[in-house]
């Protein structure tokens, strides 16, 4: 089997090829997927189906093989581990989070309201949902093949019914709903041997995203046992986010004099341009030869330069998310997350500020080891609250739960600006815990015996 080494002085190397390749792969571009939820009747029919399925399966990182250039994973809920017939003893040893499901700690991470999970999107929250698959490629034909592939297993399966499904894409335009560029941040993941996105990003230790490896704490996270089922896996958080996008173009005008400031402040609120180039190092205007250097675009940190949030605001989406070196209370490298963002739905057209109706907005997967300190942290410390900041009461601007009363601070001189009553852009339509096994822990799953 092939690993990928950390440097000699860590001695830490991570087993690639018995990683789901949708684990630790970067999400492609252009890109095409599919999400699809099974449940599952019988344990007998789960366990077949996992026979079905481990072909179609692969781990490891991108290959000369292009033709690999498409993959499937496969994630389980609590309730679908339950329903394969996992031992109640393994199930015991999942972390609490991941047994009670997403819906179960909705107020926890600020699903309330409108986002609560009352109004979600049926199968969400129901415990229905057994056995998640992804599918992701560059290749519209590379995706239908593999789709075709997994098509034919879980329907040549007795006992297993597709209950949910949701194509992604990513827009003609390459970006959001929003109109921003998405998918440029990746960890510098210690003995995985993919560079991160950020040159200046000390390598973050594997048991931060990988079960059985040691986490920045230099401890083994907890791991569902037998080891076998544990290790080489991880949690993912998974969920379909509408955007009110006419909303945010509404907000944006009523508080701009102009197409100039109209976009400035957009850039505030989020932290990056359109084409993607960061506030920290175009604080100005746009600058899409910088954001199309792969190597410039997210090489940069915020104490140096920006400690005070004068480019960047210190409240702007993607600086709450991933604060960097910034100055905060807490550690930043304690609650890093793998994010997968995909867009579904069409856009709304271009000055559009009345919204058509349509269901539009992202599937997000966000992947770590610990699902209470990094997601669960990262939505109700760093996204629904500022205390971490300086600025307690105010919420992530773009991802935050408003309700018409949000607000931002912008560092400005001489005096700060201060943005009032923020509508919510975003509405949680649904969200389940997911466990993705190793490549060998599905085999042990589809051995199951009993």
């Amino acid at each position: 089997m092939n690993t990928a080494d950390s440097d000699s002085a860590a001695g830490t190397s991570v087993e690639i090829d018995d990683v789901q390749s949708g684990a630790l792969r970067p999400r492609p571009v252009p890109y095409e997927g599919k999400f699809v939820f099974l449940r599952v009747e019988d344990r007998h029919a789960g366990r077949a189906l996992m026979r079905r399925l481990l072909p179609v399966t692969s781990g490891g990182l991108p290959g000369a093989d292009r033709s690999r250039d498409a993959w499937v994973s496969v994630a389980f809920t609590y309730q679908g581990l339950r329903a394969l017939g996992v031992p109640q003893e393994s199930l015991d040893t999942f972390p609490q989070a991941f047994r009670e499901g997403m819906a179960a700690r909705a107020e926890r991470i600020g699903d309330v309201g409108e986002s609560a999970p009352a109004h979600w999107e049926a199968p969400f929250g129901t415990g229905d949902i057994h056995i998640a698959l992804s599918a992701l490629s560059s290749d519209t034909g590379q995706l239908d093949k593999e789709l075709e592939r997994a098509r034919v297993a879980y329907e040549d399966t007795p006992g297993v019914q597709v209950i949910w499904q949701q194509d992604v894409h990513q827009l003609p335009t390459g970006r959001t709903t929003f109109g921003f560029r998405d998918g440029i941040s990746h960890p510098n993941i210690e003995g995985v041997g993919l560079p991160g996105s950020n040159p200046q990003e000390a390598p973050i230790k594997a048991g931060e995203f990988i079960l059985g490896y040691p986490d920045e704490t230099g401890s083994l996270p907890p791991m569902p046992s037998p080891d076998v089922l544990g290790r080489n896996g991880t949690y993912a958080a998974v969920r379909k986010i509408h955007t009110n996008v006419a909303a945010w173009r509404r907000y944006l005008r009523a508080n701009s004099s102009g197409a100039e400031e109209e976009a400035l402040l957009a850039a505030k609120m989020v932290g990056r341009w359109p084409s993607g180039a960061p506030l920290a190092l175009a604080p100005e205007h746009d600058d899409p030869e910088l954001a199309a250097d792969p190597h410039r675009v997210n090489n940069f940190l915020y104490r140096e330069n920006d400690d005070r949030g004068y480019r960047c605001p210190a409240g702007a989406h993607i600086r709450r998310t991933n604060p960097r070196d910034s100055t905060i209370i807490g550690d930043a490298r304690m609650h890093r997350l793998i994010r997968r963002g995909t867009t579904y739905g069409p856009p709304l057209p271009e000055g559009v500020l009345e919204d058509d109706g349509a269901d539009r907005g992202l599937v997000g997967v966000f992947l770590g080891a610990h699902l209470e300190r990094q997601f669960e942290f990262i939505k109700a410390e760093w996204v629904n609250d500022g205390n971490f900041i300086g600025y307690p009461g105010e919420q992530d601007p773009v991802a935050g739960h408003h309700g018409g009363t949000g607000s931002l601070t912008i560092p400005e001189k001489p005096v700060r600006r201060r943005l009032q009553n923020l509508p919510s852009f975003v509405v949680t339509r649904g969200g389940e815990y997911c466990f993705v096994p190793g490549l060998r822990a599905l085999r042990w799953l589809a051995e199951l015996e009993g």
